[in-house]
């Protein structure tokens, strides 16, 4: 059964970046175990997320921003890393995990729409290891 299985710790790295959204830092083991994978997710210590990449424009921001946190983590791990599934298959862990974490229905069926219909060039970047990084204190 699909659960999250540790609590999601991070700390804000910065505040300005990724188009001020911020840049967070996992600081302990977050857990879920994914029914569609099969298997569990562990993210580790240190992994750098922006949460979910929701335009800032007004009406979208304000229905599906800062809303799935940690479905949110999942979705960026996923996405740095291939090895473990396809694009789509992460698209549909995001949704399934947005579902545990008890967000209505219509709101992770936006955030799926959303990532589906553009999340295609950040699984490209962050596939080239271009996703977030911190390198002598600086995000690059």
């Amino acid at each position: 059964m699909s659960a999250f299985l540790s609590e999601l710790a991070t700390v804000l790295v910065d505040d300005t970046a990724a188009g001020g959204r911020g840049i967070w830092r996992v600081v302990q083991p977050f857990v879920y175990q994914s029914d569609i994978l099969g298997k569990t997710i562990t993210v580790e210590p240190g992994f750098l997320t922006d949460y979910a990449s929701v335009p800032r424009v007004p009406v979208l921001y304000l229905l599906f921003g800062d809303t799935t946190h940690k479905a949110a983590v999942l979705h960026d791990w996923l996405y740095h890393h291939h090895e473990v599934c396809d694009e789509a298959t992460a698209n549909l862990v995001l949704l399934e995990a947005a579902k545990i974490a008890r967000i209505p229905r219509w709101r992770r069926l936006g955030i799926y729409l959303g990532v589906k219909l553009g999340g295609s060039s950040s699984w490209e970047e962050d596939g080239r290891g271009n996703g977030h990084q911190l390198v002598d204190g600086v995000i690059v």
